[in-house]
This record gives C-alpha cells, structure tokens and sequence, in this order.
C-alpha cells in the first residue's frame, strides 16, 4: 500500500472522498508545516494532504516553510508526493484550464531555503543530482490515468518558480521564455529540491491558469482572473488525482 503526500489538495478534505480521516498537528526540526496534515484512504491508498499556504490561503509564497512541508510529509511516512499548482503559461498552444506534467524546473527564487543540508558532517558531504527532479514513473503514471479518464494533458514542460507575490514583468516574461520556461508558478521550487533530498518521489499537475503578461494583445494576469480559471477547471485536477491514487501501487 502506498502512502501518498498532497501538496494543495483543493477538494480532497471532502470527507465524502476522503475515509476514515483524522488530522495531526505535527512539529519538525525546521519548525511548523504550513497545515496540520489531514490524513484518510481513497481506494486502496493512504493519503496525506497538506496546504501549502494554509488552509485559508494567508502564508505567501516566500514564507511557506517548505522544509518543515517535506519533513512532516517524510514522517508521515509518504512514499510518493503528487503536487498541485496554479501556473501562469508562456506558450501559445498551453492554453488557460490546461493541465501540464512538468518534467524540469528552473529556480529563479532568492529568498528561501533550499536544502536540508546547511553544513555537512565531516566526511560525509551531501550533493544532490537534480537533472531529473521529477521522478519518471509518477509522472508516467499521471500521463497514462489522464489518458484512461480522456483528459488531455500537456506531457513535458518547464516550470520556472520566481519568488512573488508579485507577477512578473513584462521584459522579465519574455525572457523566460527565451530560457526555454514553458510555465511560471510561485511554489514549484524549492519544493521539488527538498523531496529529492529527502528520498521522496515527486511529481507535478500543474494548471494553466493565464497568460502571464508576455503577449501583446490582452491584459497581464490578475488574481481575480487566476481564481477564476482555477475554480472553473479544478474538478479536473480533482478527478485526475483521484485516478492516480487508486492507480498507485
């Protein structure tokens, strides 16, 4: 049985999907998660579910203390961690409800920490390969239950996390682009880095909710317009987790 760790979970705390659920409030070395961990079955699975910013949405993206997220999740006992995430899109052909399965990352975060490891114990020094971040099989598994449930996703992508709350600007838009970023979120990154350094697999849906404010011929993003495209299409992120945890052996 798999003990699966949710980062978002917009729906999963319906007690009428979620069975025999019970909540934790746990501490770590690196201080509080940003939830309690809401916990419960779905199918065969143990699930795990942790709000990134909260339960009602007040920790900004800086100050999610994403080591004390990981390690409550390894803990906890996760084997694997499926993240949700809004994304603004820096492609044409990734339109706005669009659901992507990102394969690379790009930091451009400045303020957070990013590792377990502060200082290494003599001898025994600690770098981690991230060419890879997510970890194939899940993503695989993601691909292959969009595809039984007929939801089209985009397969591969680059997500580049910028540290917020602020949007981009408009030079700094298009230059991401030309760093080959095919999508631009807030939470990706460190989060990604910290599961590989702990041992946990980890994969990605994210939502294309926008167009960021690369193109020409509309208005930049705006939050109201990010909630709304994310209200309107997050039934499908739902159905789509729910098939990869009863999917996951």
């Amino acid at each position: 049985m798999a003990r699966i760790g949710i980062i978002g979970g917009s729906g999963l705390e319906n007690p009428d999907i979620l069975k025999s659920s019970s909540e934790r409030i746990i501490e770590t070395p690196y201080g509080k998660p940003s939830s309690s961990l809401l916990s419960g079955v779905i199918g065969r699975n143990e699930v795990v579910i942790l709000s990134r910013h909260g339960r009602q949405h007040t920790i900004t993206p800086t100050q999610v203390n994403n080591r004390a997220n990981i390690h409550a999740l390894k803990e906890s006992g996760c084997t694997h961690i499926i993240a949700t995430t809004a994304c603004g899109s820096l492609r044409e052909e990734i339109g706005r409800g669009d659901l992507v399965v990102p394969d690379q990352f790009i930091d451009f975060t400045r303020h957070r920490s990013i590792t377990f490891f502060n200082e290494f114990e003599p001898g025994r020094m600690k770098h981690t390969a991230m060419a890879d971040p997510f970890d194939g099989s899940l993503r695989n598994l993601i691909i292959a239950s969009a595809s039984e449930i007929g939801l089209p996703v985009h397969n591969t992508g680059t997500v580049i996390t910028i540290e917020g709350p602020r949007f981009s600007t408009r030079a700094e838009s298009k230059m991401f682009r030309m760093w080959g970023a095919d999508l631009i979120n807030m939470s990706v990154a460190p989060e990604a880095i910290l599961a590989n350094e702990i041992g946990i697999p980890y994969a990605v849906i994210a939502m294309s909710t926008d167009y960021d404010c690369w193109t020409e011929d509309e208005a930049p993003v705006s939050w109201d317009e990010v909630i709304a495209v994310f209200n309107k299409n997050v039934g499908n992120v739902l159905n789509l987790l729910l098939r990869v945890i009863q999917d996951l052996k």
